[in-house]
């Protein structure tokens, strides 16, 4: 599954970034593998907004494909202040 393929409101883990220039630029703003992140919303034929600790951040749809995920809303996830917890 992809980042582009999320629904709004649900929570997802990022499994794989692509290239090592979109690793680097992604652990700036606080995504890696295994970070856990929320869909705020989903634009049509426009980006995917996530969120992670009190940060959205909107990623282009070209992006959004090249990300793998996974969903954890079977595991245990709690929120406190917003943020997300496993």
């Amino acid at each position: 599954m992809t980042l582009e393929e999320v629904k709004e409101g649900e929570v997802y883990r990022i499994l794989r970034l692509p290239k090592k220039e979109i690793r680097s630029q992604a652990i700036r703003l606080g995504l890696w593998e295994g970070v856990v992140v929320r869909c705020n919303g989903v634009i049509p034929k426009g980006p995917v907004i996530i969120e992670r600790n009190h940060q959205e951040l909107a990623i282009g749809r070209g992006l959004a494909r090249k990300i793998e995920i996974e969903p954890v809303s079977n595991l245990k996830v709690r929120e406190r202040k917003g943020e997300i917890k496993l």
